[in-house]
């Protein structure tokens, strides 16, 4: 890599020339005045950084330590309550408070519904999650098994279609009810004195809900009706000669659902980014969504068309044109604390922490759209957001406030134009989440539930407590519940609610889409204005979900009911407690776990790719990223230190799984097998996930997966 000095800063010549020939282009922001400042700002707050890391580990020996000290004695929940306050890991709360958060999109703000998840190095991906604003429902249920069974054939079976059609109209009956009969029995529907109307037979029929309707459109083939329920759009498409409408008794052919309103398009967990090369790529398709014109040629079916943001859609409204906005609002989820990348040297050659490289530059890159003048925008209120992950505890927090403060000043935003998003995801994040909302009170418009990393980070916290519970049973603990609901209730309590998400953690299994619709209504349930979905066609499902429940009205309920769980539940230790598991028990978690391990490091190290969707040990596909290898090799790394497994018998599943990942990738002619040599990168790095766990700072996968990534890239 060759490298050019930028105001003390030694930067990769290829990162410098996109940031000087790109990314600045059109800001308004001066070359010279950006790096200048940017030096000062990396210089100044590495240190910092690098102070929080080192309490983190501190905190972390002293916690070993206490758990040792005590080996073989029963757990004292008081004593290691007032030891973790001791030590400054659990923090004295403070009196009630609002958030002060202002200038949020309402996405954010005041309407519930799906968000998508997406790597941003992949822009076909990153374009089919900002275009994933609207579904057609019917395509939804058609081609999934969300009505009960899959479709079989290639052509178009009526029979399914019509349980399809079925489906559809009976869960308008449900959302917006007619005031006499059911949508299956209207016949027509036209516009009239400049208004939607619909007709059963002669007989005109009304929605009962007077203000669902908001606007239409109408061409030679088409009629558009836009409705509204709890604040999300449907869009009923008229057309008498489509495939659909021309037997349908009303003309309708789609069912076109408002679903993913927002996406954070990741430059973390998901992606697979160790060097320059590779942020180029991620923040040249930040890039490409916030000025626009992103775009990717695709080949579906043998044809080859370019993919590129949808424009928002006009309607005719009472008082005039209506716009619904055409794309989901984008956040953009920067890396955490830990990690640094070698694209930039600080003056003493140490890597710049990558957390700081990220602020500053997706927030130069977001600029671009907050300049525009006309045209469609990402942020109508003209705010930025970011999404913050792995911070432990408000000192942490209230660094990351520091750093968007010092962002701003440098690129000449208003105060708290960056909006903050919290992932508590992390043990010392959740039972400090009040004076983790306090520590960034006016930029706050985020916080969320992540079960997989907060297991990892629970099994690493406390790893020196006994050996955890088998990772099956980490969702019936006393700790989770209290989670869960603690989440949501902190978050109401400091005045989220209007003002900024409180959100549900992702649905791993994208092919199944009957148990999807059957258990995520469970989030909106829980008083999560939102929660994470695999795919757009997911997003179109789970807002069904929305429909359902009033999230607002929910979030009332729960307000006025007091808060849930304790403190007390969430700091218990999931620890087996004596038990005794059968050798077949023992087998089947280390095979479970070694499998999740190797089927995604091997596409991490060999392809470069951070989230997929990987066939589980029973061959189901689920959606793998950093969080879900980190439980597993967190899992058995606790086992493995406290005698529960032995080191061949991990080596031994291990080898069995590799052969069957490789079986599970044969179709895949780029594929490497890491059997029978077990030699490659891939599984070497898969056995230090495992072996030396233990030592992995908070239990985190990345510092194993970027340096055998750099060695292959190397090699």
């Amino acid at each position: 890599m060759t490298r050019i000095n930028k105001s003390g800063l030694q930067v990769s010549t290829d990162l410098a020339s996109f940031i000087d020939d790109k990314a600045l282009v059109g800001t308004g922001v001066d070359s010279a005045a950006f790096w200048d400042g940017f030096s000062k700002l990396v210089h100044d707050l590495a240190p910092k950084n690098a102070a929080l890391l080192a309490k983190r580990a501190s905190i972390q020996t002293r916690i070993d330590d206490w758990h040792r000290a005590r080996a073989g004695q029963p757990h004292d929940a008081t004593a290691y309550k007032s030891f973790l306050t001791d030590i400054g890991y659990l923090f004295p709360e403070g009196p009630d408070f609002t958030l002060e958060t202002q200038g949020v999109d309402p996405e954010i703000a005041e309407v519930p519904g799906p968000q998508l998840v997406v790597p941003i190095t992949n822009a076909r991906y990153a374009l089919n999650a900002a275009n994933a604003r609207w579904g057609n429902l019917y395509d939804a249920l058609y081609g999934t098994d969300a009505i009960g069974d899959l479709p079989s054939g290639k052509g178009y079976d009526a029979a399914r279609g019509q349980r399809v059609i079925d489906w559809g109209k009976g869960f308008l009956d449900q959302v917006l009810p007619l005031t006499q009969g059911s949508w299956k029995h209207v016949t027509d529907l036209k516009i009239e004195d400049d208004r939607p109307v619909l007709r059963k037979g002669a007989d005109v029929v009304e929605i009962a809900d007077p203000h669902a309707y908001q606007g239409w459109v109408e061409t030679d083939v088409t009629i558009r009706v836009l409705l509204r329920n709890n604040g999300l759009g449907i869009v009923l498409v008229i057309a008498r000669d489509g495939t659909i409408g021309r037997d349908d008794p009303m003309g309708l052919d789609a069912i076109h659902l408002e679903s993913a309103l927002s996406a954070i398009m990741d430059c973390e967990d998901s992606v697979a980014c160790v060097d320059a090369e590779d942020k180029i790529g991620a923040y040249a398709n930040w890039l490409g969504l916030m000025r626009g014109d992103l775009s990717e040629q695709v080949t579906k079916g043998g044809e080859t068309f370019t993919r590129a943001l949808n424009p928002d859609m006009e309607f005719n409204g009472p008082g005039g044109v209506i716009t619904a906005k055409g794309r989901a609002l984008m956040l953009i989820r920067n890396v955490g604390h830990l990690m640094s990348n070698p694209a930039i040297l600080l003056r003493d050659g140490s890597e710049i922490p990558e957390g700081l490289m990220d602020a500053a530059i997706t927030t130069l890159i977001a600029m671009h759209d907050l300049k525009k003048t006309d045209g469609p925008r990402n942020s109508v209120t003209g705010s930025v957001y970011v999404v913050k992950p792995k911070m432990h505890g408000p000192e942490e927090v209230a660094f990351a406030d520091e750093i968007f403060s010092r962002v701003e000043a440098l690129l000449g935003l208003p105060a708290n134009t960056v909006k903050l998003g919290i992932m508590d995801e992390e043990r010392r994040t959740s039972v400090n989440l009040k004076e983790c909302i306090r520590a960034a009170k006016t930029r706050v418009a985020f916080i969320n539930t992540g079960f997989l990393d907060r297991t990892g980070d629970e099994i690493h916290t406390s790893m020196e407590a006994g050996p955890m519970l088998p990772k099956g049973e980490m969702k019936s603990t006393l700790w989770i519940k209290a989670y869960e609901d603690r989440n949501v209730d902190i978050g109401l309590a400091c005045g989220l609610k209007g003002r900024a998400q409180i959100g549900k953690g992702m649905w791993a299994m994208p092919d199944l889409m009957a148990d999807m619709l059957e258990q995520k209504i469970g989030h909106p349930q829980a008083g999560a204005t939102c929660a994470w979905v695999p795919s757009p066609t997911a997003a179109t499902l789970h807002a069904t979900h929305y429909h359902h429940v009033d999230v607002l009205a929910r979030q009332d309920e729960l307000a006025a009911g007091g808060a849930r769980g304790t403190l007390e539940d969430l700091l218990t230790i999931p620890v087996m407690e004596g038990r005794n598991l059968s050798d077949a028990e023992v087998t089947a978690e280390i095979e479970n776990n070694a499998q999740g391990i190797l089927g995604y490091v091997v596409r991490w190290i060999d392809a470069g790719i951070g989230c997929s969707k990987v066939p589980d040990i029973n061959d189901v596909g689920l959606m793998e990223d950093r969080a879900t290898c980190r439980i597993s090799s967190q899992a058995l790394a606790n086992w493995l230190h406290h005698g529960v497994i032995s080191a061949d018998q991990v080596e031994a599943g291990m080898q069995k799984m590799a052969a069957k990942v490789d079986a599970q990738n044969a179709g895949d002619p780029s594929y490497v097998p890491m059997a029978p040599g077990f030699d490659g990168i891939a599984y070497k790095a898969a056995q230090d996930l495992v072996f030396k766990g233990r030592v992995q700072p908070s239990g985190y996968t990345e510092p194993v997966l970027h340096r055998r990534r750099l060695e292959l890239k190397a090699s």
